[in-house]
């Protein structure tokens, strides 16, 4: 049995030789057949791509300069405003809290205004088709914390949720009405829906496997729910404990009932990239739920590498095969960074349209029936990249960053977001001087 086909298990998967992982879970070893392997025109303007997965390109010399970083002295009375709006979002300092210092943040977002006519060109070929604007959808109330062993205070979680928001975050996923048994973390869902179901102007939608997990929902207040599918049979006979099939008919139902009620329905699919039994998976398949899940009235189809093993070479052509069933602007992007790879597939499905994304505060998560999967990239990373992009996301830096600290320090641990650490060390140091 090849590696492609023997099945795999995260420990086994610590063992592999990094050729192995690399052959098992690179874009060659998924790449679509027939029609669907040419990247036609690309994703990148200028280059020209056959349906051989080679490309052919007219070579010009880079030479623009880096993004233009300042840091900016302020006058006392900006210090001190600053300050006193800090202390109004946390009263006490955290174990590991910080204060954003914003001399340290981006003040200049990325401009190609140079002298060299064709330096500006190629940079404008790199930057041309961002959105102006990403939608951020963090998911740390749930899937950050349904994958914590020691179970997080009801009041906790209101009070993250209330956090976020604050930041100006558009849409906060709050819990997940599941069987207790099987994600004790979230026990306290109808609680917490309860506490947080009437935050004027929020999107706080809930995941629901299932119709009595709907009907749940709506009565404890929830406005909008999410169903998740999968697009690894094995994982989703060990996550829902059903086939792919199988699930697609409990959502039929949940979207049916939902569509009676008017509730908005967003749909997930896992394992989009690889699966930690299954190996990597065709992106054929990831087109196939998605498609289905939109048909059966999901508004967004969120596409999730559950394990992190995806890179931008396995991304775009995942991304093509769904775009070709499911409207770009209908799809958000959901990666964990167990590889580090999360901010370089979120910007490459930026390139090819995407314009909404998943992400959890201070990197929270891990999905507890992917073992050794680690947690959603952070939402201060993101935000951070798409601030020195000059993309809008509306989010407050440093209010996030604030939310990181709280949730943090009930946690006990420091915060997974490099973002935050970095602008911790860069403050703290600033301090001394």
């Amino acid at each position: 049995m090849s590696s492609l086909e023997e099945p795999l298990s995260f420990d086994k998967l610590r063992s592999m030789s990094t050729i192995d992982r690399i052959q098992r879970f690179s874009a060659g070893a998924c790449w679509p057949r027939g029609d669907d392997r040419g990247m036609g025109n690309c994703w990148i303007e200028g280059r020209s791509c056959s349906t051989f997965n080679s490309c052919n390109e007219d070579y010009e010399e880079y030479t623009g300069e880096a993004f233009p970083w300042r840091r900016h002295v302020r006058d006392v009375s900006e210090g001190d405003a600053f300050n006193r709006r800090a202390s109004s979002l946390s009263k006490n300092r955290m174990k590991f809290g910080h204060v954003c210092d914003l001399r340290y943040l981006p003040d200049h977002q990325y401009s190609s205004k140079c002298n060299d006519r064709g330096t500006r060109g190629i940079t404008n070929k790199f930057l041309k088709g961002l959105p102006k604007f990403v939608k951020i959808v963090e998911v740390g109330p749930r899937d950050g914390l349904q994958n914590e062993k020691n179970i997080v205070l009801t009041s906790v979680k209101i009070e993250l949720i209330q956090r976020l928001l604050s930041s100006g975050l558009p849409v906060v996923e709050a819990t997940s009405f599941v069987s207790p048994k099987w994600v004790p973390q979230l026990a306290d869902a109808k609680d917490v829906m309860k506490a947080v179901c009437n935050v004027e102007n929020a999107r706080l939608p809930v995941l629901t496997p299932n119709l009595k997990g709907f009907e749940a929902a709506v009565a404890a207040g929830a406005k909008e729910v999410a169903v998740f599918a999968s697009a690894s049979e094995s994982f989703s006979k060990s996550n829902i404990n059903c086939s792919i099939e199988e699930s697609l008919v409990r959502y039929r139902a949940v979207c049916h009932a939902a569509m009676e009620l008017s509730v908005p329905v967003r749909g997930y699919v896992s394992c989009v990239v690889g699966c930690p039994v299954e190996g990597a998976i065709p992106p054929s398949k990831v087109a196939y739920v998605a498609k289905e899940l939109y048909n059966m009235g999901c508004f967004e189809i969120s596409l999730g590498d559950t394990i992190g093993v995806g890179t931008p070479g396995t991304v775009v052509p995942m991304l093509e095969a769904v775009m070709a069933v499911v409207p770009a602007e209908k799809l958000a992007v959901h990666f964990h960074d167990t590889y580090g790879q999360s901010l370089p597939n979120i910007l490459v499905s930026l390139q090819m349209g995407i314009s909404t994304v998943d992400s959890s505060v201070a990197g929270l998560g891990g999905c507890p029936y992917a073992k050794g999967a680690s947690g959603n990239v952070a939402t201060e990373d993101v935000v951070y990249m798409l601030t020195g992009l000059g993309v809008k996301t509306n989010v407050d830096l440093a209010k996030l960053m604030l939310a990181g600290d709280f949730i943090n320090e009930h946690l006990g641990r420091q915060s997974g977001s490099k973002t935050a650490i970095a602008l911790s060390r860069v403050t703290a140091d600033a301090s001394k001087i």
